[in-house]
């Protein structure tokens, strides 16, 4: 089979196409189109894009032997040294031969733009897998921490056999391990962030470390940073590349796939030792996400050595499901699966839940990396504070409109939700995220307020402009639509939240002219629920909305509304955010602080039922 003619293709930023603006939209349909095209040219079939991430866009295709292969493409946007990873990636990819790693094929550059060719591993990624199945029962999490085993021990095994430093993944999580349901093997991807390792699993250092012996300085990290989200305190605090990075990439993963959530983040709240793992096994994971560095090295060494005897646990084949998760600690409303939602999650009121932000823990950090993960996310909070916001996002994986209105006092936590699934056979995965935010809510002991507003993106209006020194104007077609429906039964207007009820958004820095305000309090004052949020950038304003009337007496009044602010839109000035939520009607749940769940292992009385 010839590998050739693989042309250059450029691909922007990573957005929801339906959040792009116009011009940026018809360019990725088009880039997107012409690497799909140049691959089915080559003799490829059954070509789709199948991942994006930060640093590129990932096909799949079949070659005329119908064998699988991915084409991994690097973001020519991007600083050359990010884009030289993807030739670092095939380097290291090559250097790997283990059943449970997807071969390299061939790695080219093309008219600047890199071009990664791979094996294709068959199944899901596991993070897909459980958004789709809630949290993973205990049988499963055996299962797939004893292949991990068996993977991260057969780096080093080839690495003493080749009497050279021990390769490190440096990005173990759950969308990078794929996982075919119906064999139920685990294939680890992804080696945009291995390295060899500078020091072996004793802390002593690896010789003959291949690509990190250019480092001049021994004491300097060769390690990339990998996802925040899972890896551990060694690699997150710049140590030396370890074995045991990979050791805790795996502790944080394996955690969040058994307690179905997106981080490792809430491990002081929702605990591994009260997911109803056996006691053994959550009691290794415990410690192998420890703050003590000597307690994460023993529980790596029992786990690589004792995995082989911990996954013969009898566990039986079905979920034992979290009383937690029986039912929603929040009402949800389903609706059979009808059309596609693109959830966005904006959240709002964030900065009380910061603390003093530590500069000297971040300074060294890849620019490209530190934009993604923290410097307007999650930076300056703690652990819980961070698993938190983490959860809510996550709610936005989910075909989900709705809102969020959240406050904290000495009593608890009080919670006003409008949460609308559409997708009914999600209900059971989102339920267990649903309770996981609570969850950790409960944690968070502080006074302040947070709300979420979540929208469907393909509902966002865009509004263009050539420069910034221009005014917004809409097209004659444009408009921004809602839905019309029935009262609730009982008169609930009186209950129903306000736009202003909590006063001006510290966290956000659009101020929007005083003819657009006007008819929002008009707004303010008829029945409805929803969201309408304005982002205005340079060249693009985006009105994101989420509306439902609820008094249809009012349609014509609410429609003059939201034409006058569209027809004020000129007055716009400035750059920012400004979002405005309102709640079908009040039922706050009240929760009391909880600083940490309760111990529950698996229960082996279970099996003799």
């Amino acid at each position: 089979m010839e590998h050739r003619n693989l042309q250059h293709f450029y691909i922007n930023e990573e957005q929801s196409i339906y959040l792009l603006s116009h011009r940026d939209a018809k360019k990725l349909k088009s880039w997107l189109g012409l690497c799909e095209a140049q691959l089915r040219r080559l003799g490829y079939s059954g070509t789709r894009m199948i991942g994006k991430g930060a640093y590129g866009f990932v096909f799949a295709a079949k070659d005329s032997n119908n064998h699988d292969y991915v084409f991994k493409f690097s973001r020519i946007t991007l600083p050359q040294h990010v884009q030289d990873r993807l030739e670092d990636e095939g380097y290291m990819l090559s250097q790997v031969r283990l059943p449970g790693v997807p071969a390299f094929v061939e790695f080219q550059r093309v008219h600047g733009q890199s071009i990664l060719m791979m094996e294709r591993a068959p199944g899901v990624n596991l993070d897909d897998y459980a958004r789709r199945v809630g949290r993973l029962s205990p049988r499963l999490i055996l299962k797939i921490a004893a292949q991990l085993a068996e993977i991260l021990q057969g780096l080093r095994d080839q690495a003493d056999q080749e009497h050279r430093a021990p390769i490190v993944h440096g990005d173990i999580k759950p969308s990078n391990l794929m996982w075919d349901e119906t064999t139920e093997k685990l294939r680890l991807i992804d080696w945009g962030a291995a390295v060899f390792a500078q020091l072996d699993a004793q802390g002593q250092y690896a010789t003959n470390s291949g690509l990190s012996a250019l480092t001049v300085d021994a004491a300097q990290t060769n390690a990339k940073l990998g996802d925040i989200y899972f890896i551990g305190e060694d690699q997150l605090n710049g140590g030396l590349s370890s074995p045991r990075f990979d050791e805790q990439g795996a502790a944080g993963t394996l955690y969040a796939l058994a307690s179905g959530q997106s981080s490792r983040f809430g491990r002081h709240v929702i605990t591994p030792n009260s997911l109803g793992l056996p006691k053994e096994f959550a009691r290794m994971l415990t410690h192998l996400m420890s703050e003590e560095k000597q307690h994460r090295d023993a529980a790596g060494d029992y786990w690589l050595n004792n995995m082989r005897y911990m996954k013969h646990i009898v566990t039986g084949n079905q979920q034992q499901v979290d009383n937690n998760d029986a039912h929603s600690l929040l009402p949800i409303t389903s609706y059979p699966k009808t059309r596609e939602v693109d959830t966005v999650v904006y959240s709002s009121r964030k900065s009380f839940l910061r603390r003093e932000m530590d500069d000297v823990t971040f300074a060294a950090i890849d620019p490209t990396e530190l934009d993604k993960y923290y410097k307007n996310f999650l930076t300056g909070m703690g652990d819980t504070e961070k698993a938190f916001v983490t959860a809510v996002s996550h709610l936005g994986r989910y075909p989900l409109v709705g809102g969020l209105a959240i406050h904290w006092d000495d009593a608890g936590i009080h919670i006003d939700s409008s949460l609308n699934l559409y997708d009914e056979s999600l209900v059971p995965a989102f339920t267990t995220a649903v309770n996981n935010m609570v969850h950790l809510g409960r944690a968070i002991n502080k006074q302040g307020v947070f709300k979420s507003c979540i929208f469907d993106a393909r509902k966002t209006l865009h509004i263009e402009r050539k420069s910034p020194a221009d005014p917004f104007r809409i097209q004659p077609n444009q408009t921004i639509e809602f839905d019309i429906v029935a009262p609730h039964t009982g008169d609930q207007s009186s209950r129903s939240h306000s736009y202003f009820e909590d006063g001006d958004d510290p966290d956000e820095m659009l101020e929007l002219p005083p003819e657009i305000m006007a008819p929002i309090r008009q707004m303010n004052q008829i029945y409805h629920s929803g969201c309408i949020i304005f982002e205005s950038l340079e060249k693009d304003l985006k009105i994101h909305n989420y509306l439902r009337l609820r008094d249809p007496s009012r349609e014509q009044e609410f429609r003059r509304c939201l034409n006058t602010i569209l027809a004020n839109i000129h007055h716009i000035k400035g750059l920012g955010v400004s979002g405005f939520m309102k709640l079908p009607y009040r039922d706050t749940k009240v929760f009391p602080l909880m600083r940490e769940q309760p111990e529950r292992f698996f229960d082996f009385t279970t099996l003799r039922r």
